[in-house]
């Protein structure tokens, strides 16, 4: 039998892309995975993730009659951001431990962004400031289509960001492809049109390529 020999270096990954595109699933099925050769791990969630960071969420996602600015979405997402950064990921990764986002910083420059149209410069440099410029060691974008996003959603009750329709998602989708080529040595696509589980193995083969687990 194969023996594997693995690396205790903390690893920071994060999973991004549109509403539905099923990131939340490969991040649950990664954190099996690593588990199952005892890699300790700590799963986060954007928007939230903390107590003050959960109060910006409902802020966040509460449908309302009043409209919210743009730039005050940017800023209570950074700023439930750097609360998370500090409280929970930096703690983890100082711990050994590997972290599973589930959306991080570039969630902002996709959404904030490409979606409604706030400098992607300027997102970069608040992401910094919020983010005590901790950033992933890889970034997985779940790329699928919008129209199929949606079908997989079923929410009988969209929340404000959800509610934006299919156009906003495809400005988010473009933006995220953008980032691919502006962060090329951490952002990579991966095909969510995929099964889950061949999904998963290619997520997983990433990181072996990577050299993050060392498989002998």
């Amino acid at each position: 039998m194969n023996q594997m020999s693995i690396s205790i270096k903390a690893k920071f990954i994060s999973f991004e892309g549109i509403d539905g595109c099923g990131k939340s699933t490969q991040a649950r099925l990664l954190i099996e995975r690593l588990s199952a050769k005892h890699i300790k791990t700590c799963f986060v969630r954007e928007p939230g993730g903390t107590s003050v960071s959960e109060e910006i969420r409902s802020v966040l996602l509460k449908n309302r009659g009043e409209a919210m600015s743009s730039r005050t979405e940017a800023l209570l997402m950074t700023a439930s951001r750097a609360q998370l950064t500090k409280d929970v990921i930096v703690p983890a990764l100082e711990a050994g431990e590997w972290v599973i986002a589930d959306r991080y910083m570039d969630s902002t420059l996709a959404y904030q962004g490409g979606g409604r149209g706030l400098d992607i410069e300027w997102l970069i440099r608040l992401n910094e400031f919020a983010t005590y410029g901790c950033k992933p060691d890889l970034t997985l974008f779940i790329d699928v289509d919008p129209q199929d996003g949606k079908k997989r959603r079923h929410e009988s009750a969209p929340d404000r960001i959800e509610s934006a329709g299919i156009s906003f998602q495809e400005k988010i989708r473009k933006q995220y492809i953008e980032l691919i080529k502006l962060f090329p040595n951490r952002c990579i696509c991966i095909n969510g049109s995929l099964s889950p589980e061949e999904i998963n193995e290619n997520i997983w083969d990433e990181i072996k390529k990577r050299k993050f687990i060392n498989e002998k």
